[in-house]
């Protein structure tokens, strides 16, 4: 008989904390339908000031280059566009038509030749590979300035030409990069005619060619780093067998001496050097 009792208050219970529930609920929902018709009632109020007055939705125009007597500026309006379209593509840009794709990955296979897991961090990887962008960049990004961007903003040239202009020290040092073989797939794959000339070469064509080519770089690069450290890792390894030590991990008596060799030989000096000179 307790526990029928005990059964019963519990169902009793239950049943009150439903109808809890659902009384909250419904003032809830009473809560937001009230707040929504309040809310569509001072909008009307804005929109129709006066009774008398019909309902009218307020208007809104954007006039492009409106009282300017020169046809080709473009207003300030498209201006700041255009520049946040530009803001907005900057990342895959700085990627795509600079050096930042050799560096990084070259970087990183460093990191995963030392097997030191996560040191350097991503952070000192990727901001390493980007001051030695701008380094590398700088010429390229001087010629744009004085040539295309200084005399747009003097208003001496049109924005075409300005487009033109800037795109031609880029277009400049991604021939000089890229394979003749890259260039001519990409060619194949657009069905463009033969080029007779690199002036004829498009961007779209440019850039995939540029991007493989120098993945391709950073591959042999990143090949020729790990043959020292490969070497290494298999001596201690044999060294290890010899001795029996079969379940003592290679890497974690490999690693001290790669650090030792890396430090002696001057490492960072030599792939930062060797990283920058092989765009020379």
């Amino acid at each position: 008989m307790i526990h029928d009792g005990s059964a019963q208050q519990g169902t009793v219970d239950r049943a009150r904390a439903a109808a809890g529930r659902e009384r909250r609920g419904g003032a809830g929902i009473a809560k937001g339908i009230a707040f929504a018709i309040l809310l569509g009632s001072v909008l009307l109020l804005l929109a129709a000031p006066s009774w008398g007055e019909p309902f009218s939705i307020p208007s809104i125009s954007l006039n492009v280059g409106e009282g300017t007597d020169e046809p080709g500026k473009v207003s300030v309006v498209l201006q700041l566009l255009f520049l946040l379209t530009i803001l907005s593509l900057a990342p895959a840009i700085l990627i795509m038509l600079t050096s930042f794709t050799r560096i990084v990955v070259v970087l990183s296979l460093l990191r995963h030749a030392l097997g030191t897991q996560q040191m350097p961090a991503n952070q000192i990887i990727v901001g390493l590979s980007l001051f030695l962008t701008f380094f590398i960049m700088t010429p390229v990004w001087n010629t744009v300035n004085s040539q295309a961007l200084r005399p747009y903003l003097q208003e001496e040239i049109s924005a075409e030409r300005a487009l033109d202009l800037a795109a031609q020290p880029i277009k400049a040092f991604m021939l000089k990069q890229a394979r003749e073989k890259d260039v001519a797939l990409f060619v194949k794959i657009a069905k463009e005619e033969r080029p007779r000339n690199v002036d004829e070469i498009s961007l779209p064509v440019l850039i995939p060619a540029f991007v493989i080519s120098e993945l391709k770089t950073a591959f042999q690069i990143g090949f020729m780093i790990y043959l020292p450290f490969l070497i290494l890792d298999m001596v201690i390894a044999s060294v290890l067998l010899s001795m029996g030590m079969m379940m003592l991990p290679p890497i974690m008596i490999s690693l001290p001496f790669k650090l030792l060799l890396f430090v002696l030989v001057d490492g960072w000096n030599l792939i930062v050097g060797s990283l920058v000179q092989s765009f020379g």
